[in-house]
């Protein structure tokens, strides 16, 4: 690999979460140029750093960037993720959070909304002020695709998923849209008190794993969830955007509503507020985050 001079300015950002050390880090790295490193080097950087997720962002020329209809040119930028153990992902929400933060509390961007271009399509994020913060916190909203759970039951694979996970009663298994298993405990105590055992869960069909259960009442949460990842390299991953993209699917069908505030009962925890757009099959997922830590990646 060709030695770089020219550093590149990263940043470790906590996700969905207003303090540091909780909700899910994303490192974000900022390059100038399409052609500055290559892929290979953006693996070696998310295997040597080691976050759930590393991201790196492009911006896209003005000149390049389509009018939409309403002729308002947001800046945009190539948005590529990866996780630990180097492999690229179609959709990462923590780590989109992180850039976007990135950009809004750099001044990197001038407008309210930055748009991205992703193995995904383009996504976009606004930042939406705290009204009831007495700092200057934000939050950053996502406008993510649904992702369909699909109505069938799947009773057949509950041995492999009551081994996996150390015989936690279940409710019922289903399978997202993307073909990860979803699965419903009988409370949010169930979902913080399994104890799953990853070598098992690699052995399932699927990227991975997507608990959930019902939030105790008066708790301020309408659901908890958690969620594995062994094979690409994160066994649990500390609070996870994109799975909200299922998880709000599933229970906007179980309780006929909208929007819910969820919480991801990780060790680190974090919380999520998620509006469902039925019509547009879209899901609005907004959440805070704090950087912790900015630098240069020097070779």
């Amino acid at each position: 690999m060709a030695n770089f001079k020219k550093p590149v300015k990263c940043s470790l950002v906590d996700v969905f979460t207003d303090s540091a050390f909780k909700g899910n880090p994303a490192l974000v790295c900022v390059l100038d140029e399409e052609s500055e490193r290559d892929s290979e080097w953006m693996k070696c950087i998310a295997r040597e750093f080691n976050a759930p997720m590393t991201c790196f962002l492009v911006r896209i020329a003005q000149s390049e960037v389509v009018l939409s209809d309403s002729a308002v040119v947001n800046p945009r930028f190539h948005l590529r993720w990866f996780t630990p153990f180097a492999v690229e992902v179609e959709l990462c929400g923590h780590a989109t959070v992180a850039a976007a933060h990135h950009l809004f509390s750099n001044g990197l961007v001038r407008t309210e909304t930055v748009e991205f271009s992703t193995l995904s399509g383009v996504l976009c994020a606004r930042k939406l002020p705290d009204d009831q913060a007495a700092d200057n916190t934000f939050y950053v909203e996502l406008d993510f695709p649904i992702i369909p759970v699909s109505d069938i039951n799947c009773a057949g694979d509950i041995p492999a998923v009551a081994k996996c996970l150390n015989g936690a009663s279940v409710v019922e298994i289903s399978r997202t849209a993307k073909g990860d298993l979803f699965i419903v405990l009988p409370s949010a105590d169930a979902v913080v008190a399994v104890d799953p055992d990853m070598d098992e869960i690699k052995k399932l069909s699927g990227k991975g794993m997507i608990l959930t259960g019902s939030a105790p009442s008066q708790s301020g949460f309408d659901f908890f969830s958690r969620v594995f990842w062994p094979k690409v390299g994160v066994p649990e991953d500390p609070v996870c955007g994109s799975a909200h993209c299922a998880l709000a699917h599933y229970w906007h069908k179980k309780l006929g509503k909208c929007d819910f505030v969820a919480y991801a009962a990780s060790a680190r925890g974090g919380v999520l507020k998620l509006l469902v757009d039925e019509a547009k099959q879209r899901v609005l997922i907004s959440g805070k985050a704090v950087a912790v830590m900015e630098g240069l990646v020097l070779v």
